[in-house]
């Protein structure tokens, strides 16, 4: 037997990226998964329908191979009309952000899988990874947009027509994304400082070569599975009122905190752009829906303020680098893929850690208790053994 695996392409405006890309179609094979490709699945990330096919995946028209899936694999939120009792859906599904589409999906018997609930501190689990690889992607991404829109180099420059000082940078949050920024202005020769309320982040900044910068009106804020937990409202207020002096003698900021479900925390105030010299550029990694990092940001938009700051709203970052993030995304999908899948078929174990942080629906019920209890429900008991 083997598990039938639909890639379409995705939906989300803008979204460039691919579930699966040709390199993993062959050990998906050896673990039972026999991959379908949509046509044009891939070509936004660059990957054609040709180079599925030689890696002997099964591509078909556009729009026709949901009919023949046991699961549909995807990066953001499929059209999800079509699924049908029986079918898997396996995906960044951000499920909660998203508890009435998956009650809905439970209804219908689709059993729901989203790569958002891994347990990352599980060593054997670092594979599956997802939204640390997009996350690096997308940090990577973050610097570069950051120097299209800079005016100036990023290094110290002497020539002969005169010297360019270095760009100062401050990155706000040390997650995955955060250290790849890091990293990444360090190599282009900004100077760099950074900032987390995780004290585990500070040796990691400096590991890199930049300085951390400490904030006395706020404590240690570690929260569990290795976030920053959700600050109190007199906390945030005080981190917001004295970063402002740190934002505003920097050239770029770039902002990566998220908070996973909730409201984005704001970190840099309209006040900070404000003090901010023109021409300096803010990103927000942050910006969503929901909210973002910086006052003012615009989900995929370019803001520049009366005072001559620009804002990016970069929520879309690792998409801007389709290709690398399509390949780290597949390969740790496909790991995970062959984890679930045995002899051949789909089995959903919530005894096992992983399967369990992942299933978010099944067998008609909504199995994760993070997302049932946004609704209201309690989780099945065999869920929470």
């Amino acid at each position: 037997m083997t598990v039938r695996v639909v890639v379409s392409k995705e939906v989300a405006p803008g979204e460039r990226r691919v579930a699966l890309t040709p390199d993993v179609i062959g050990r998906l094979g050896t673990a039972g998964v026999a991959v379908v490709v949509e046509a044009g699945a891939g070509r936004d990330a660059g990957y054609p329908d040709s180079d599925y096919d030689k890696a002997g995946a099964t591509v078909v028209a556009a729009g026709s191979g949901l009919d023949q899936a046991d699961v549909l694999a995807c990066v953001g939120l499929p059209a999800l009309g079509a699924l049908r009792a029986g079918q898997a859906v396996v995906g960044l599904l951000q499920p909660l952000l998203h508890p009435e589409t998956m009650a809905d999906l439970a209804a219908r018997e689709v059993t729901v899988v989203s790569l958002d609930g891994l347990p990352r501190t599980l060593p054997r689990a670092q594979a599956m990874d997802a939204l640390s690889s997009q996350a690096n992607a997308a940090g990577y991404k973050a610097v570069l947009v950051a120097a299209e829109h800079f005016g100036r180099y990023f290094p110290l420059l002497i020539t002969a027509a005169g010297t360019s000082k270095p760009a100062e940078v401050l990155v706000l949050g040390a997650g995955v994304a955060g250290l790849q920024a890091i990293g990444t202005a360090r190599r282009l020769g900004a100077v760099v400082r950074a900032y987390d309320v995780r004290p585990a982040a500070r040796d990691e900044v400096r590991s890199l070569g930049a300085q951390y910068v400490e904030l006395a009106s706020v404590g240690p804020a570690a929260g569990e599975g290795g976030y920053a937990r959700q600050l109190t409202p007199e906390e945030a207020a005080a981190q917001r009122a004295e970063l402002a002096g740190h934002i505003a003698r920097h050239d770029i900021v770039i902002t990566t905190a998220q908070v996973p479900g909730r409201r984005p925390p704001e970190l840099v105030s309209a006040e900070a752009t404000a003090a901010m010299r023109p021409g300096s550029v803010v990103v927000d990694m942050g910006a969503s829906g929901l909210g973002g990092n910086v006052a003012g940001s615009v989900p995929g938009e370019v803001v520049v303020t009366p005072g001559g700051v620009t804002i990016v709203g970069a929520p879309d970052l690792a998409s801007r680098l389709a290709t690398s993030a399509s390949a780290a995304y597949a390969r740790n999908l496909s790991a995970l893929l062959s984890h679930l899948v045995v002899d051949g078929e789909l089995r959903v174990d919530l005894d096992d850690e992983i399967t369990a942080g992942v299933v978010v629906a099944h067998r008609g019920e909504l199995v994760h208790p993070a997302t049932a209890a946004l609704l209201g429900r309690p989780a099945p008991k065999e869920a929470t053994a």
